[in-house]
């Protein structure tokens, strides 16, 4: 697979789209481009220099509908193509497909790619279907979660941590046990992903009973909802107390190290100075 992180054309496709509605062009590219681009938190202003530039070039843009609609202009003239959640696959092949047709592509993804992102399955799909060398390659970096509410919080993550998903959708609820049992047991500072959906109540309480095997019920956790866009709500609490305050699919939990301590204004885990 060749990779680059070169620009392709310059020009802008201005054609009109229907939702999901996919229309042939031609962009004039010898060799197409296929970039996997991370968004960041959702804020145009929190996303990298390259993610900008590179969706300024692509003549196609793929994604989720949500995230599409969150870039505003910069899908303004382009070629779209737009489905909903658990179409991840689907929108890959898309974009594979007219990547191989010479076409400048970008897919985006929230937060990083590589982070419970795009990036792997896209990847995945470009071996099996043996396209590596149909056209370049790039990932591109964005803000993840973790550190957009780590930072909303002060400086939560200065040692050790771990990032782990509580959806079980993809894996098994036994596994996530296990790796929330060895986190806790290690002292990392723990990162919740997808904490609460409105079918899946439980799994958040399953994992505070395991932390507070380990750990202090007066440990620093820190709750941020729509961490770094509009709307931001940002919770210091503790162990003991944090299920008291809402928590859903759009919020992170840090649940901090037995070092961790909250002030008036920020959540630390000191890296280990002498101060």
């Amino acid at each position: 697979m060749r990779t680059c992180g070169n620009s392709g054309c310059g020009g802008n496709l201005a054609v009109d789209f229907t939702k999901e509605e996919i229309r042939k062009s031609d962009c004039g590219h010898s060799r197409g481009k296929l970039a996997v681009v991370g968004m960041g938190p959702g804020d145009p202003d929190q996303m990298s220099l390259r993610a900008y530039k590179v969706l300024q070039e692509a003549d196609v843009i793929i994604g989720y509908k949500t995230y599409i609609d969150l870039l505003g202009e910069l899908v303004k003239g382009k070629e779209i193509v737009s489905s909903g959640m658990k179409r991840e696959i689907e929108r890959s092949r898309i974009a594979i497909e007219m990547a191989a047709e010479g076409k400048y592509v970008a897919v985006v993804s929230s937060g990083d790619p590589g982070i419970y992102g795009m990036a792997g399955i896209t990847l995945e799909l470009v071996e099996k279907q043996g396209m590596g060398n149909k056209f370049d390659v790039e990932i591109v970096p964005g803000i993840t979660s973790a550190n957009a509410a780590a930072s909303s919080l002060g400086a939560a993550l200065m040692h050790d941590f771990a990032v782990i998903s509580l959806s079980d959708l993809l894996t098994p609820w036994e596994l996530i046990e296990k790796r929330l049992e060895l986190a806790a047991q290690a002292d990392f500072v723990t990162v919740l992903y997808n904490p609460v959906s409105k079918k899946r109540t439980e799994q958040i309480r399953t994992a505070r009973e395991i932390f507070l095997k380990h750990k202090s019920p007066a440990t620093p956790v820190g709750i941020v909802r729509n961490a770094k866009r509009g709307g931001e709500e940002i919770t210091r609490t503790d162990l003991e107390h944090f299920l008291e305050y809402p928590i859903d699919m759009f919020t992170v939990v840090l649940i901090g190290n037995s070092q961790t301590y909250n002030t008036e204004n920020f959540m630390l885990t000191p890296r280990g100075y002498k101060v």
